[in-house]
């Protein structure tokens, strides 16, 4: 899969094969396996598993995501009923801190609060992206720990070292100032690269994470 027109072929059948994308109005643009989608989809999770079936293709390196969300008529809801409706699912979402709250403008939900771990970041997301009448969610939730950065950089070294899925030989790096950490170096699929950027936010202490990691394809 060497050639600009097979990559751009393979990621389109990739989006035709995977059930959860209507690829109908999508189209592919690639450069040098630096993809990017274009078009619309008729909800918020097609536009997330869109980008993740082209990371799936051999060759890609970096997926631009342009799709758009044009909600069919009957999927509509305005930000009263959709602003409660992602409260609610916040709320009975154990893995989501207190706390933590939704506003809806437009289909767009804004997401604010505190919690401690990045991955609560990532909970609440997922507990409201699935909602219909959500067009995108913009988390501007804030992460507070007091972990030291010397003990981060530690914590995702030592959590990349225990991962399978990650190379013994890998020469992924990682670096530690104040509460962001910075990524580099190579993985060879977009699986390692998510498994990555998860290890590093399940330490204490993050609050950024800078992603300079090359995925070679």
């Amino acid at each position: 899969m060497g050639t600009i027109k097979d990559i751009r072929d393979a990621v389109q059948a990739e989006l035709s094969f995977d059930p959860l994308v209507d690829a109908t109005d999508i189209s592919v643009r690639n450069m040098n396996g630096e993809v990017g989608l274009n078009g619309t989809v008729p909800s918020y999770p097609q536009y997330l598993e869109a980008a993740t079936a082209a990371q799936r293709v051999s060759g890609v390196k970096n997926v631009h995501n342009h799709l758009a969300v044009v909600l069919p008529d009957d999927d509509y809801r305005d930000d009263a009923w959709l602003t409660t409706t992602a409260s609610n699912a916040l709320t009975l979402n154990v893995t989501v801190p207190d706390g933590v709250e939704a506003a809806a403008r437009n289909g767009n939900l804004i997401l604010t609060g505190m919690v401690e771990f990045g991955r609560q970041r990532e909970a609440a997301e997922l507990a409201v992206a699935g909602l219909t009448g959500v067009r995108n969610v913009k988390d501007e939730i804030e992460i507070a720990s007091d972990a030291e950065p010397v003990d981060v950089t530690g914590l995702v070294q030592d959590a990349l070292d225990r991962n399978a899925i990650v190379e013994d030989d890998s020469d992924v790096h990682v670096d530690a100032s104040g509460s962001t950490v910075t990524l580099g170096g190579h993985v060879r699929t977009w699986a390692e690269h998510d498994a990555v950027i998860g290890a590093t936010w399940m330490a204490p202490g993050v609050a950024e994470v800078r992603d300079y990691l090359d995925v070679t394809g």
